[in-house]
């Protein structure tokens, strides 16, 4: 079964965080924070962006990004930077990969984006932009890789609840 990886390196606001907690909740995406974050995982924010989501969620903490990577080396990683060569769509997404994502107020460090460079997406974006909130490129990722993999174990089509189709 493919599975989807998020990864947020040092997030700094809860609020993010809830709502890409909630995205992986409803995409069966495995969400990992790496610490040190600018919150404790319990926080009323968080929880409440997250809504009743959390039940669905499978959650992983690191202590710091050494640690992280140490866990994992063997995996396929995408970063996910202003600064990246690559657009988004223009990526083949293996099974299990890992976006990777960066603090709010400084994304990757650029000693890791260098290291990857053939690995750093870029969402397109007009040149004055600086970049776009967290948790909406966290969904455009997340919705661009589960769309190239036809969407496993989602529902694609819904359903009126007074009328039938």
């Amino acid at each position: 079964m493919s599975r989807l990886n998020i990864v947020l390196i040092e997030p700094q606001i809860p609020q993010n965080t809830g709502n890409i907690a909630r995205t992986c909740a409803a995409t069966n995406a495995v969400l990992h924070l790496v610490g040190p974050m600018g919150f404790k995982i319990d926080d009323k924010k968080l929880k409440r962006a997250g809504l009743d989501y959390w039940h669905l969620m499978e959650i992983h903490t690191y202590e710091n990004t050494e640690t992280f990577f140490n866990q994992h080396p063997h995996d396929t990683f995408f970063y996910y930077t202003t600064k990246g060569l690559n657009r988004h769509t223009d990526i083949q997404y293996p099974d299990n990969c890992y976006l990777v994502f960066g603090r709010e107020d400084a994304g990757l460090p650029e000693a890791l984006l260098y290291a990857n460079k053939e690995h750093c997406v870029r969402v397109p974006m007009q040149n004055d932009a600086r970049s776009l909130n967290l948790s909406n490129t966290v969904a455009i990722a997340v919705y661009e890789t589960l769309r190239q993999w036809n969407y496993p174990e989602l529902k694609t089509e819904g359903k009126l609840t007074k009328y039938n189709w």
